[in-house]
């Protein structure tokens, strides 16, 4: 994990302003903090951090020579361009259980033979900071029809150091058969 160098950011300056700059506001709270800290980074940090990285993503701040361990909590975005405006860190207490979600990745998903069906790819759950999971990738490669993947089938939701926030049977994903047209829709084509 990269450690990502913010500073502080003067809470006089309009976040409006500090964008026409190039520079995006932030702010981390949360943890051992005593308040929250305002602060900012590059808007080029900051996209790189969010094309890699996913909400409830771990992430060490570098803000005056300390380094802070976070995760992102929240996000914000323009509407008519899709530019960052804030991104919201949660400080992270190495003792301390933290919730998050852990994003389930498919791979070689364009290979399965029927349809399938997602039904949750992203699993919340609470662990300390050093359990963390970040994503998961389940290889799809030679699942047949009437596969049925749950929590429970992904090894690292089973680790006694991840607090499941679902039901270990709740379903993540599924492949059926793909419908065929009924004989009174054909006839109507």
């Amino acid at each position: 994990m990269d450690i990502i160098a913010v500073e502080k950011r003067n809470t006089q300056v309009k976040g409006k302003q500090l964008r026409k700059e190039g520079i995006v506001p932030c702010c981390v709270y949360g943890g051992n903090l005593p308040a929250s800290i305002a602060i900012q980074m590059e808007e080029k940090t900051a996209d790189k951090l969010l094309r890699t990285l996913r909400l409830g993503s771990k992430v060490k701040l570098n803000l005056e020579g300390e380094t802070i361990t976070t995760q992102i909590k929240d996000k914000t975005r323009c509407f008519a361009d899709n530019k960052i405006e804030h991104i919201g860190f949660q400080a992270l207490s190495p003792k301390q259980k933290v919730n998050s979600v852990a994003h389930v990745l498919l791979k070689n998903d364009e290979n399965v033979p029927g349809v399938l069906e997602k039904m949750m790819l992203e699993i919340p759950y609470a662990s300390l900071p050093k359990d963390m999971i970040d994503t998961v990738t389940v290889d799809l490669e030679g699942k047949k029809i009437g596969t049925v993947l749950t929590v429970a089938d992904i090894p690292e939701f089973l680790s006694e150091h991840v607090e499941l926030q679902v039901e270990p049977d709740a379903m993540v994903l599924r492949i059926t058969e793909k419908k065929h047209a009924s004989a009174k829709e054909e006839a109507e084509q």
